[in-house]
């Protein structure tokens, strides 16, 4: 041994290191098959990620109806608030609208006078319904005929509208010349998407804001560069001091990319919704193979105690024994982060083909590039894998030789589950978004105590157990004792993967449950409506027989200004606008203050019962909102209701919310006095980036899952493996067959039992903070979901423990 207990010149360049790191690798192939196997799915898992970051960050909104028009004028759709916290720099929020923000019709005739300009084209876009009491309305997207040249659509068939009752169709429409559709005589047909055109005239009639555009799309003179011409007219706006028709602020002219968004409206906020999905869930990951990491890697080394003792002993420097440790945990890394960063390709792109084939779950427009070149991310994935694996290393293997428990690691695990504790207290004082993040947090600090305190916690369960299982479990109740006396840290590190799998699994499962459950059953109670309508409004609907009363439904949203803990805070809200005389028999949100009649009155808000308790308002105070196109109004609070879970924080006048809207058309009517033969279904707002955050969420929930499920497999597995001269040593001092796999059986059942509890409570403590704070109640797991945490954490303790046992227990 010489060759050991030579000076170190350096780790990576020492050859007692590299000796020593090659023989421990071709002797324990075997226990780093877990870590390989844990690395690979790491690398995977945060490959994917990294790549659909990616995409998402090069995301825009498709650009359409204006490839032709090298810049777009249009308004601003973003709304921006600073607030400058006492003793640091000021922070901006920035949250994008949904709703059209218009352009003063007097832009025209400025970009029109612009050198270079050949044309500056107005362009509205509204919804052409059929005439009220067809048998089947239907809406078709309409536009002037004059705008179609910003694509450009030609006509392929007949002639361009000459008259208010004449209209080309667009091809996707399906209509011939001579059909007649929306009470208009098809006289043309035109290439490209469903749509209506009208005369320009016409078109401002049917678009119903007089004096303003939707936007203008900016055609060149031949010649005149993209870049020059977007000079020329910024220049010309901000000489005309021209403003958007909504809050107020200056117009934008969009060139390349940005021109998509002045067509989707809701791509560039569904990106950014999405970009925050994905960076927490990628948070997440990292957070979760850290512990699995440590699991893994600690365990593996922990079973070669008396080798490391033994090297220390003839010679070897502790640092030499780290620096063996680290390499072959850097070439057992490296070579399953390459396979992970391989896998992750097919992962991605499994994730992102159901994205677009789940209809409504990506707007429509929202483009997800993916070039050749991105996918190098995956190597950068891989890295970051392999850097987890080496840190990880630092920590187990700091003190070789001394294996002790510490009372620094119980220190720091006690102030972990306090600091848990108090992240679910504030998850109980706060709302929304706030509560689930907080809720999140305390889920993993207290994991994260929990992997610390794994030893502690698996001695305190076997001490509760120690006496049943000496009397009533015969000879292998008192193995079972016996070996987990004098093994608490094997133990220990057994019960922390099932630990997170069974907290993790239940806090991402029972919060979107006890969510929809409350939001379901607040919803059937507020809908209170006989029929419902649709393609109509309240005004025909009260002519009908037997109809005592009605209202429309519309939807929107609202922007909400607040601070939080002295940052600025912007959410964007879903809000209903109602006819405040037609809610009596159709819709009933649960008044706990004031009355819903004064929304019949303008300038006027009801307010739900969380909201209004976080900012201090009751009826009479005034609450400031900025509408779904950005136009700020300050609104008097009337009345407080208590189901704001189904119907959204804000109820508005139909009359207050209609004219900040792309389409002041109601979603629904709902009415009372007239017997339908089907139920209503209830009224339910939906949040925004919902289903999207359903969809991916899921996805990553089952993949987290499944690795934790692997890091539980993997643990028991190595432990297992290190433990077979025991087994044998048992069977040599005259143990049966029988009596060892009941040991197994034993303890198998204790792993999962004390992990499914400790991780139940782990989870719980969150989990009925965020449910009290969002719902009044306790939280809620559909039994279907909680037998499948608890059969697949106890199938796959069964088969870790017993399946490295099975070649001792044969012979």
């Amino acid at each position: 041994m010489n060759d050991v207990a030579q000076p170190s010149a350096g780790r990576g360049r020492n050859p007692a290191v590299r000796l020593l790191a090659a023989r421990s690798l071709r002797a324990h192939r075997k226990a780093w098959a877990a870590v390989f196997a844990a690395v690979a799915v790491t690398a995977a898992l945060l490959g994917a990620l990294a790549l659909a970051l990616g995409s998402t960050g090069l995301g825009h909104a498709r650009v359409e109806r204006y490839a032709a028009a090298p810049v777009v004028v249009a308004g601003d759709h973003e709304v921006r608030w600073t607030v400058k916290p006492w003793g640091s720099e000021p922070s901006t929020e920035t949250v994008g609208l949904t709703e059209r923000v218009r352009v003063p019709e007097a832009a025209v005739a400025v970009l029109r006078a612009v050198p270079g300009v050949r044309e500056a084209v107005p362009d509205d876009t509204f919804v052409v319904r059929e005439p009220a009491g067809g048998a089947a309305p239907r809406a078709y997207p309409g536009r002037s005929w004059e705008a179609a040249r910003l694509a450009p659509y030609r006509l392929t068939d007949g002639r361009e509208p000459r008259g208010a009752g004449e209209a080309v169709v667009g091809a996707g429409l399906g209509a011939a010349v001579g059909d007649t559709v929306a009470g208009r005589r098809v006289v043309g047909v035109a290439d490209g998407p469903a749509a209506l055109y009208v005369t320009a005239g016409e078109a401002r009639r049917l678009a119903g804001h007089p004096g303003a555009v939707d936007a203008v799309g900016v055609l060149a003179e031949p010649g005149v560069p993209v870049d020059t011409l977007h000079a020329r007219v910024r220049a010309a706006l901000d000489t005309a001091g021209l403003k958007d028709t909504a809050a107020g602020q200056p117009l934008r002219a969009l060139t390349g990319d940005g021109r998509g968004g002045a067509e989707h409206l809701g791509a560039p906020p569904a990106r950014a919704e999405l970009l925050q999905i994905l960076a927490a869930v990628a948070a997440n990951v990292v957070l979760v193979a850290v512990l699995v990491l440590a699991s893994l890697v600690a365990q593996a080394l922990q079973q070669r105690a008396g080798e490391r003792e033994l090297l220390l002993a003839v010679g070897a420097t502790p640092r030499q024994v780290r620096g063996a440790a680290g390499r072959e945990v850097v070439r057992v890394a490296g070579a399953a982060a390459l396979l992970g960063a391989l896998a992750s390709v097919p992962v991605f792109l499994a994730l992102w083909s159901a994205l677009r084939a789940r209809t409504g779950v990506v707007p429509e427009g929202l483009e997800l590039p993916t070039p050749p070149w991105l996918f190098t991310a995956v190597l950068v994935a891989a890295a970051l894998a392999v850097g987890i694996a080496r840190l990880v290393v630092l920590f187990a293997a700091r003190r070789p030789g001394r294996p002790g428990k510490g009372g620094v690691r119980r220190g720091a695990g006690l102030v972990l589950l306090v600091l848990g504790a108090g992240s679910a207290g504030t998850a109980a004082l706060q709302g929304g978004g706030a509560a689930a993040a907080a809720a999140g947090a305390a889920t993993l600090t207290l994991v994260a105590g929990c992997a610390l305190l794994g030893p502690w916690i698996a001695g305190a369960a076997m001490t509760v157990l120690d006496r049943p299982f000496r009397w009533f479990g015969g000879a292998p109740g008192r193995l079972t004792a016996a070996g987990a006396a004098a093994h608490s840290r094997r133990l220990g590190a057994a019960l922390v993967p099932v630990v997170l799998v069974t907290a993790f699994a239940l806090v991402q499962l029972s919060a979107g449950a006890t969510m929809e459950r409350a939001a379901a059953a607040q919803a059937r109670a507020a809908t209170t409506a006989d029929l419902a309508y649709s393609g109509t409004t309240a005004e025909r609907v009260r002519e009908l027989p037997g109809v005592d009363s009605a209202t429309d439904v519309l939807r929107s949203s609202v922007v909400l200004a607040r601070t939080e803990a002295g940052a600025p805070r912007l959410d964007r809200l879903p809000v209903l606008g109602v006819d405040a005389e037609g809610l009596a028999g159709t819709l009933d949100p649960g008044v706990v203050a004031g009355d819903l009649g004064g929304l019949a009155r303008a300038g006027t808000v009801a307010v739900g019962a969380d909201t209004a308790d976080s900012l201090e308002v009751k009826p009479g105070s005034t609450v400031e909102l900025r509408l779904g196109d950005g136009t700020p109004k300050t609104l008097r609070v009337v009345a407080v209701y208590e189901r704001s879970l189904a119907l959204g924080e804000f109820l508005l006048p139909k009359a207050e919310l209609a004219p900040h809207m792309s389409d002041p058309y109601p979603a629904r009517v709902l009415a009372a006095g007239v017997h339908g033969t089907a139920p209503v279904a209830p009224e339910a707002v939906t949040p925004p980036g919902a289903a999207l955050n359903a969809l991916v969420s899921g996805g990553i929930v089952a993949a987290i899952g499944g690795l934790t499920l692997l890091s539980v497999l993997s643990t028991l597995a190595l432990i297992g493996a290190g433990r077979r001269g025991e087994l044998e040593l048992l069977r040599q001092v005259g143990a049966s067959a029988g009596q060892l796999r009941r040991m197994l059986g034993l303890e198998a059942g204790f792993l999962t039992g004390t992990g499914l509890l400790v991780g139940l409570v782990v989870g719980a403590l969150p989990l009925t903070a965020f449910a009290w704070a969002l719902t009044g109640g306790l939280p809620y797991l559909p039994p279907a979901q909680a037998g499948l945490i608890t059969g697949a954490v106890l199938v796959t303790v069964v088969a870790g423990v017993f399946g490295p046992s099975r070649a001792t227990l044969r012979r």
